[in-house]
Parts: C-alpha cells; structure tokens; sequence
C-alpha cells in the first residue's frame, strides 16, 4: 500500500514541479508565451499517446518492472531537463519523462489487482491520494523552500524533485518479488476500443477535464471580472479540497465503487459548483472551487478502480492504458476548447463550457455500464 502510494505520488513530482519555476526558466531562456504553453501541453499529450505502448511493455517485462522502468526514466529525463540551459533539451527531456509518466501509470491498477485482489478500492484510493499528494509538494515548496536551498538555480530545483522518485524505485525494486509473466497466461495489449471502454475513458475525461479545465483558466477568469485576491484561495481550494475524496473512498470503498450514483452525484455537484464559482462572489467562489475540485478527484479515483474489477488480471494494462488514452486526450482538448469558446465568444465564463460539458457527461454516461456484484468485491476483507 505505501509503495503504491509513493509510485502514485512520484507521477505528479517532476511534472508539477515545473509551473512554479515558469517565471525563472522563461527568464533564462527567453522562452515565447506558446513554448510556455507547450512546456506544460506536451506531457498531458505524451500521457495518451504513450500510454497503449506502456501496455505493450507491461505485457512484455511485467507491471513491476514496467513501474520500475518508467521511474527511472521520468526521474532521469526529469533531473536532466535544465542542464546545459538548453531550450532544445529541456523539451528533449520533457517529451521522454512524459513517456516515463505514461509508463508508470497504467501499472498501478495492474499491481493493484496483483498485490492487493481483495483491497482493490482502498489501494485505488491509496496511490489516487499518492497523486493528489504528488501535486501539492512541488506548488507548495519549490519556491519557498527548494529554490533557496539550491542557491537559486530552477535547473537545480527541477532536478531535486528526481531524488524521491529514485528512491522510490529503489524501494519497488528491492521490496517487492518479480513475478514471472508467464504466471499469469498469455498477455494482450492492444485494447478492446468497445463501448464500455470508451465509456470509461470518457468517465475518466470528464474528471480530468474539469480538474485541467478549472486550473486553467481560473486566474485569467478570476483577474478579468476584478476578482485577482481570489486566485491563490480559489486554486488552493480547488486543489487541496481533493484530498477528502481518497479519504472517502479509503473508508468506505463499497459505498462507493463500481456503483452509477456517485457519478451522478458527482456530476450534479460539478453543475452547482460551476454555477456558484461564475455568479456568485468572494467566499463563495472559493468555496465552489473546492466543490469543484472535490468531485473531479472523487471522479478520478471511482474510474480507476473500475479495470482492475471489470476484467481478468491480464487484461487490467490494456483496458487502463485505453482509459488513459481517452482521458488525457480530453484532458489536452479540453482548455483548448474552452480558451477558443472565450475568444470567439469574449465572454470569460464562457471557458467553462468544457467543464459544463463534462458534468453533464458524468449524469449520462454511467447508465449503460454493467457492475454485477462488484459493490460486494469492491469492500476490505
């Protein structure tokens, strides 16, 4: 369980690590506002296209080493992304830790259902809340407390948030038993692009769209309608908000996996607090943010529970890199919709039409998906 939870975490460390030193890199760099853009873009894009050939390895070498390889890949490319104050490298580097990101991520609801068959939910909200925990780390403290500590240099800093993914790996490496492949049967990787596959992926979307959609555009939203106090509140709210999902779901998984009604729910509050955060003002909007936020992760973790309970073990790696492929896809066209609504438009709350879109999705999607029984499976022996 802490493995899984540390792995969940060092997914988010280096990539997150990255938006608060933007002002430093583009200072040294002399970097446009798109190359920005696109340093932020390409990872979200290189975790759909990569995810499917994270499968095909999985199939090849096994999830542990699978999980292993692409640790040290991501904290590899990731330590090495400054070096040389290189625009070209640090892209080179960006472009394969994103690859080692998309690796990592289908493993764990692979070892989920290999280490822990009878805890499934709990495990799921355990390395959920490792990323969660992941995203926080680096925006809270690469400025204050890592910056300073390594005399100032981004490049330092970047590579810093290497060291515990490392270990990390290490740690998997040297904890943990290598079980033969071949144990299992015959291993497929190239996903079943059926219905309730796309289903899931887009469950999955709909979390992650209203989670990158939100942090996207709301200090621009928030600066336009003359609320700029509010920025650091509502994103801190929208964030750390989250983090009472896993608790939610750890404590009590058979209330809540593989059954329609929270995703219902989920997307109905979705609706409320989107409307709360555009019309109303001060507190409030902070305080819908965090709703917005807290559904998004709820969101989250109920769909990556779903594969290791809907298939056989072997078929865990495909049906999650398909979700990944499909959620990540949406996750990059999603701001871009709604930055292109707000333009064409010049209404700012107009950014959140992908938003409104996902909680809808989330009313409507759930209804043609089949979960017999698995309320049952779903709780702590």
């Amino acid at each position: 369980m802490a493995l899984l939870w540390l792995a969940g975490n060092c997914v988010r460390l280096t990539l997150l690590a990255v938006p608060p030193l933007i002002p430093l890199i583009h200072r040294d760099l002399h970097l446009t506002e798109s190359a920005v853009g696109a340093l932020n873009g390409v990872p979200v894009l290189l975790f759909a296209a990569a995810a499917i050939p994270g499968s095909l390895l999985i199939s090849r070498v096994g999830a542990r080493r699978a999980l292993i390889s692409g640790l040290l890949l991501l904290a590899t490319a990731g330590a090495l992304r400054g070096l040389g104050h290189n625009v070209g490298l640090l892209f080179a580097m960006t472009i394969l830790m994103g690859t080692g990101i998309a690796i990592c991520q289908p493993t764990l609801p692979t070892l989920v259902r290999r280490w822990l068959p009878d805890r499934i939910g709990l495990a799921t909200a355990s390395y959920s809340n490792g990323f969660l925990i992941g995203e926080i780390l680096p925006a809270s403290l690469t400025i204050g407390l890592i910056v300073p500590l390594v005399g100032g240099r981004w490049e330092l800093a970047l590579a810093f948030w290497s060291i515990p993914v490392y270990l990390t790996a290490i740690l998997v490496a040297t904890a943990t038993p290598h079980a033969d492949r071949r144990s299992h049967g015959p291993a497929r990787w190239w996903p079943d692009w059926d219905d309730r596959t796309l289903r899931l992926g887009f469950l999955l979307g709909c979390a992650s769209v209203t989670y990158f959609g939100s942090n996207a555009f709301i200090p621009d939203y928030l600066k336009v309608t003359h609320q700029a106090n509010l920025i650091g509140p509502a994103l801190t709210s929208l964030n750390l908000v989250q983090l009472p999902a896993s608790l939610m779901v750890g404590m009590a998984p058979g209330a809540f996996i593989a059954r329609r009604w929270p995703f219902a729910a989920a997307g109905s509050l979705i609706l409320v607090g989107l409307a709360g955060f555009l019309f109303l003002e001060g507190f409030w909007v902070v305080v819908f943010a965090g709703l917005i936020g807290l559904c998004a992760a709820l969101v989250f973790m109920l769909a990556l529970a779903l594969p290791p309970l809907l298939v056989e073990a072997n078929d865990v790696p495909r049906l999650s890199a398909a979700i990944f492929t499909v959620a990540y896809a949406c996750s990059f066209v999603g701001p871009v919709l709604g930055g292109f609504v707000w333009d064409a438009t010049t209404i700012p709350a107009t950014a959140y039409t992908p938003v409104l879109l996902a909680g809808i999705g989330l009313l409507s999607l759930p209804a043609a998906l089949r979960f017999p029984g698995l309320g049952r499976e779903a709780r702590p022996t």
